[in-house]
């Protein structure tokens, strides 16, 4: 994740309020996410933001462990859950790369508009893989800025050049894909609302040997 963390802490109260642009959308996808869920289920989420998904998510399955750069995001998100009855709902202010997990602890770790912003795409998608258990699945929906019309995919070089914007990283979708396989998943499904929206995948984690086959 960028290190721009005070850019998040600045915008998180404006960004609590601000309404889900795609309500229909991001209820569908709540839905395909817990079809892969069980009341037996370990979750992490990576950037978490606010909470809000993790608060939908967490009556579903047995923990759920939500982590954010942010920690003026998190307490947003811990003030939610104070007012809440959930009891099985944890955060942590932690990026993918520096989080202490055991490998093959969660059953699933979900990525909701995270993958572009990370600095290190790659080493991130591996070391998802090997904090899931085996056969668990990784879920992700992200902004494909590489296949949106050229006035947004300038919007990426241009946020790099503004000290006070995180980084935003333009690839196409089969790029993401071809990232998510070689770090040792099978994709299982691909959705995407509409142009220019963002792409939801879900891949199913393998062996190592698998993986390299």
């Amino acid at each position: 994740m960028s290190t721009r963390v005070w850019f998040w802490d600045k915008i998180a109260r404006r960004y609590a309020r601000t309404p889900i642009a795609d309500q229909a959308s991001y209820e569908q996808k709540l839905a395909f996410t817990r079809a892969y869920f069980s009341p037996l289920s370990r979750v992490l989420e990576i950037g978490c933001g606010t909470g809000s998904t993790a608060i939908l998510h967490a009556p579903y399955v047995e923990h759920y462990h939500a982590i954010d750069c942010s920690g003026q995001m998190l307490e947003i998100a811990r003030q939610k859950v104070a007012e809440s009855a959930l009891e099985n709902l944890s955060f942590k202010q932690a990026t993918i790369e520096r989080l202490d997990s055991p490998e093959g602890e969660w059953d699933a770790v979900l990525a909701m508009s995270v993958l572009h912003l990370l600095d290190h795409r790659g080493k991130a998608l591996r070391k998802i893989h090997s904090l899931l258990k085996p056969g668990g699945v990784f879920i992700s929906s992200t902004v494909c800025l590489g296949d949106s019309p050229l006035k947004f995919r300038m919007l990426a070089p241009l946020f790099r050049m503004l000290p006070f914007m995180p980084r935003f990283t333009a690839f196409k979708r089969d790029e993401l894909i071809a990232d998510i396989e070689s770090a040792g998943f099978q994709v299982e499904k691909t959705w995407c609302p509409g142009p220019s929206k963002a792409v939801f995948i879900v891949a199913r984690q393998q062996s190592p040997r698998a993986a390299s086959a």
